[in-house]
C-alpha cells in the first residue's frame, strides 16, 4: 500500500485544491515540501548550506511546474541542540542565496529544537495562467527536460560511501524556470519529476484518463529515478518546433518520448516511500 497516496485521499473529498504541485487560489500558488534528515538526506552527504539550498530549490521546482513565479517563503526548521552559531549561519546562507537568486522574500516561519535537522518550506508564488497536471489532450506529445537517471545513480554512490561532484543534481537540482515561463502558452499539462518519470506518468494517467504510447523503450534506471526535479509536460504537436527553438535558446535539453492515447498507464517501479 502507498501510505502517502492513502493519507492524501483522506482530504481530497473535501477540496478541489489538492492534486497538483501546488494549490491555486486566485492568482496565487501555495506549495510545501518537507526535507528531513535521514529521510531525504544524511548530514555526511551535504554541507549545511547545500541542504538549505536543496530544501528551497525542490519547493521552487513545484512553483515553476505550475507556471508560477515565487514571491515569498515560509521556513520551519527543527534545529539539533548541538548546532553552533557557525552551523546556523551556514544553514541560513543557503536559504538566503536561493532567495536572492529567485528574487523571493523569506517572510517568517518557525524554529524548534530537535535531535536532527528537519526542514519544511512553503513557497507562495504568483501566476497569470496556472498549468495543472490535468490538462493533457489526446494526441498530446509528452516531453521532459534535461537528462534522467543521474540522481538515482548518485544516491547509490552515496550509499556506497563514494563522493559526488558538487554539480550533481542530487546535491544541486537544476531548474529551468525562464525556459518554462517562455513556453507556458503552448503547454497543456505539467509537473516536476520528484518521484521518478514513471511515477509521475501514472499520476498524469489517472488525472487525465489517458495512456501513453512510447516512441522507444525507457530504461528503468531512467524512468524510476526520483529527485530529478526536471519538468514533465504535454503539448500539441503543432507547437513542437516553437518549443524546441526556445529550448535551444535557453540551452535546455528536451526528450519528446510519448504520445497521449486512449487507455491507462501503470508504473512498475518499486515504491520508494515509507
Amino acid at each position: 500500500m502507498n501510505k502517502e497516496d492513502f493519507f492524501i485521499k483522506q482530504f481530497i473529498s473535501n477540496t478541489k485544491l489538492i492534486g497538483d504541485d501546488g494549490a491555486v487560489i486566485g492568482k496565487w500558488v501555495y506549495s510545501n515540501d518537507a526535507f528531513f534528515e535521514n529521510v531525504h538526506f544524511k548530514k555526511e552527504w551535504m554541507s549545511l548550506k547545500e541542504i538549505a539550498r536543496k530544501a528551497m530549490l525542490v519547493n521552487i521546482s513545484d512553483a515553476i511546474a505550475m507556471n508560477a513565479k515565487p514571491k515569498y517563503a515560509l521556513l520551519t526548521v527543527a534545529i539539533p541542540k548541538d548546532y553552533s552559531k557557525s552551523d546556523l549561519k551556514s544553514l541560513a546562507k543557503g536559504f538566503k542565496e536561493v532567495a536572492k537568486e529567485f528574487d523571493l522574500e523569506i517572510i517568517g516561519g518557525d524554529t524548534i529544537s530537535n535531535e536532527k535537522l528537519d526542514i519544511s518550506v512553503t513557497i507562495i508564488s504568483k501566476t497569470k495562467k496556472p498549468i495543472l497536471r490535468s490538462g493533457i489532450k489526446k494526441d498530446d506529445l509528452l516531453c521532459y527536460t534535461g537528462t534522467l537517471g543521474t540522481s538515482k545513480r548518485d544516491l547509490e554512490k552515496l550509499f556506497k560511501g563514494e563522493k559526488l561532484s558538487k554539480e550533481s543534481k542530487f546535491i544541486r537540482p537544476k531548474l529551468h524556470g525562464e525556459f518554462f515561463y517562455k513556453i507556458s502558452k503552448y503547454v497543456n499539462a505539467s509537473m516536476d519529476i520528484s518521484d521518478g518519470l514513471f511515477f509521475e506518468l501514472e499520476r498524469m494517467s489517472k488525472q487525465n484518463s489517458v495512456g501513453f504510447e512510447f516512441f522507444e523503450k525507457i530504461d528503468k534506471e531512467v524512468g524510476c529515478s526520483g529527485e530529478e526535479y526536471e519538468l514533465l509536460f504535454s503539448f500539441e504537436e503543432k507547437y513542437k518546433e516553437k518549443i524546441e527553438k526556445i529550448a535551444k535558446k535557453y540551452d535546455v535539453p528536451l526528450t519528446i518520448f510519448a504520445k497521449a492515447v486512449k487507455g491507462k498507464y501503470s508504473c512498475e517501479c518499486a515504491n520508494h516511500h515509507f
